[in-house]
Order: structure tokens, then sequence, then C-alpha cells
């Protein structure tokens, strides 16, 4: 995912800086080329050939090593860099940035560099809340770089507040966030549905279906990624929510579709599970328990179809997007449930295909627009999620 890419590590003198490791480590499989540099206080929590053997790289520790390259390392490196992440970043190394104070290499280095810097704070509570180490992070911001807020915790100190490194998984997803895709959707907002719904029988019984929203999270994070302002609106799911997504969780149908038409004027795409793509009860006052032949079924009442509203009323330069998912006939109904309900793509699956059933990690889907259909064979969900945002762009 990070094929040709250079990330560059600064790691200053933290407790925290041991896990820096592990994220040298993440960034590694995903092929990023990994540069570190260290200051010399962070030598006393961790060693340099710690990173070395990681990242196959030197790991950068004084200004003046001869035992390197002959070219001017920290800007060299500062050129070289696709993003600048400084983590975990001290009280001391962030007064020093914020007052443009370059008296080492990764100072040095930060201030050579046109790449995008993250600096994601670890200290104290009581040093993290000081006026003046809050002062220097808003010059961070005013001078561009972003600051990633600590967490919370126990801290190192035994003190319980605001102060702790994030752990790697997430300083790995603002990484991904920034590099991993081109800014193509930069400056569209797409809403997306994602997993099942649940109607009341009763204050104990519900019916759903099998959705697992696994699909729908997949088009969010893409979308997120390639720059988007994502929408989520969700159903009960078991899976973690896509990181920088905006998240609306909902139970009922009626919820869902309450949380998509309030917003439809606002987006430039839709993108619709097919959960509510198809055919959406809303839950009334009217919902009655009817009895029949010893079997109880729900009976609805004043039912919405979210896309078709969506598609009737759509706003110039919105695009709708719908899933659909069949067990027979599936070209010709997908097809004739696009046209039906103006949608711009309808992406179907047929549930009796290997690996295109509900839990999957992976799909098989045709997509189906006024430029006729494309077969795809299986893959994993991620990868379908950027074809269908291929062809939406």
């Amino acid at each position: 995912m990070l094929k040709g890419k250079t990330v560059l590590l600064g790691v200053t003198g933290s407790i925290a800086a041991y896990k820096i490791a592990s994220l040298a480590s993440m960034l590694v499989k995903l092929h990023a080329d990994v540069h570190v540099i260290m200051t010399q206080n962070a030598t006393n929590f961790i060693h340099p050939t710690t990173f070395e053997t990681l990242t196959q790289n030197k790991c950068l520790v004084d200004t003046f090593d001869r035992n390197f390259q002959f070219e001017v390392e920290h800007v060299s490196l500062g050129k070289k860099a696709d993003m600048v992440l400084i983590a975990p970043a001290s009280a001391n190394v962030i007064g020093k940035l914020a007052n443009g104070i370059a008296d080492d290499m990764l100072t040095t280095t930060v201030l050579a560099t046109k790449a995008p810097v993250y600096v994601s704070p670890a200290m104290n509570v009581t040093m993290y809340e000081n006026a003046i180490v809050q002062d220097n992070l808003k010059k961070l911001k005013a001078f561009g770089m972003q600051i990633i807020e600590p967490a919370e915790g126990f801290l190192a100190c035994r003190d319980t507040g605001k102060g702790k490194m994030p752990e790697p998984e997430t300083l790995l997803q603002y990484i991904l966030k920034e590099i991993a895709f081109s800014k193509d959707l930069s400056g569209k907002k797409i809403l997306i549905t994602a997993g099942p719904t649940q109607e009341a029988i009763d204050p104990v019984r519900y019916i759903t279906n099998h959705s697992t929203g696994k699909m729908g999270y997949a088009v969010a994070k893409a979308a997120m990624l390639r720059g988007a302002e994502v929408t989520l609106v969700t159903g009960p799911t078991q899976i973690p929510y896509p990181p920088f997504v905006e998240v609306i969780p909902c139970v009922s149908a009626a919820d869902m579709a309450k949380a998509v038409l309030d917003r439809k004027d606002g987006q430039d795409a839709f993108i619709l599970s097919a959960a509510v793509a198809d055919y959406t009860p809303a839950r009334t006052a009217d919902e009655k328990i009817k009895k029949s032949e010893g079997s109880t079924a729900l009976e609805l009442t004043n039912t919405v179809d979210i896309l078709k509203t969506l598609g009737e009323n759509k706003k110039p330069g919105q695009f709708l997007c719908g899933f659909c998912m069949e067990t027979e006939k599936l070209l010709e109904r997908a097809e004739e449930k696009r046209k039906k309900k103006h949608a711009d793509l309808m992406v179907a699956n047929n549930l009796r295909d290997e690996g295109a059933g509900f839990g999957t990690d992976t799909n098989v889907v045709t997509l189906f627009s006024d430029a006729g259909k494309e077969s795809l064979p299986k893959m994993a969900k991620e990868e379908v999620a950027h074809r269908i945002l291929d062809r939406i762009i």
C-alpha cells in the first residue's frame, strides 16, 4: 500500500519511544521506505540499532556524523520524505520547532522539508496542559503542522490524564490517510450506508438481516483515504468504525432513512448498501403484529425506498450509487432496479457466488451504469471499494 513512499519518523526523549519500533515494522510491511531520526535523549529509551534492523536504513542522531553517504543529510532526507511524523514529541522539541530552533538532526531536517509534518505530543499531563506548551502547539498548527491529540490514561509518571502517545496502530492510520492514495476525492462529501437494521417485534425480539457492514465500511475507509469528507450511516455491527469518518449509528430502517434524507442536500454522492438501497420499511405507530398459521409476522406501513427517493430528488451534480443482492437473474434485475430508482451506478452481486456472501472479506460484483456493465473477479472488499470509487470519479 505504501510502496514508493518515504516516511521519516522523528523520535524524541519520551518513554513512549519504544512503541515506534512497532510502527516502523508496520510501515516496512506495507513496503514503505522508512527512515528514523532520533534525538540524543531518545537513545536513552531505545537504541538506534533497533530501528536500523527494522528499516535497513541508518538511524541518524548526530548532525555531524561522518558515517553516511556524501550529501547534506538533513536536506536530502527532507526532500525525500513524503511525510514526517514526530512521535513521541517531547515538550522540548515542540518548543524548538515552534520557535525555529534547529540545533540537532531532527529539528534541522524538519525545517528543511516541504513534506507534511505530523506531531504526536507525549508527556506528563501537567506539562501538556502548561500554557507555554499549548501556545507552542498553536504555533505549530499556524505553521501548517498537524497535531495528533494525545490519549488520556495512566501515564508513566503514575499520573492520570491527557498526555499518552496514541498506539502505533492509530499513528499508522494518520500516515495512511496522508500518503496512501492520491486525493482524487478531495473536497467531495460522500454519504455511505452500511450494516443491518433491526425492526422491533416487541420489547424483546426484532427482525434483521445478515449484513455485517464490511462492504460499506470498506467503501467509507477507501473514500476517506482518497480525500473525501465521509459520513457513514450504520446499523448495528461488530466491526470497528473506520477512522476519520463521521459516524451516525442507527438501529431501525426508519432511523437510517431519516439520517440519510436529512442530509440529502449537502452531499456530492450517495453510496447505499443493499439493505436500504432496494427497499426500506419505516416503523410507524401503525405497526401491528399479525399472526397467521402459527407464525408471527410484522405488518409494516408507510414504507420508504431511500434509493428511489434520492433518485427522484437528485440535485444537479449529485451521484447516486446503490447495491443490490440477488440469488437469480442478476443481470436483468440489477439493471432494472438501476433504471427504476434513477441510480447512476448499481453494484450487484449474487448471494450464491462463492466469495460474495454475507460476512466474507471478499466480494464478486458487477457494476451497471449507462456506460454498460463491468464484471469484476473475486477480490478483497477493500479492492472492490476502490474500483467502485474509480467508476464514480
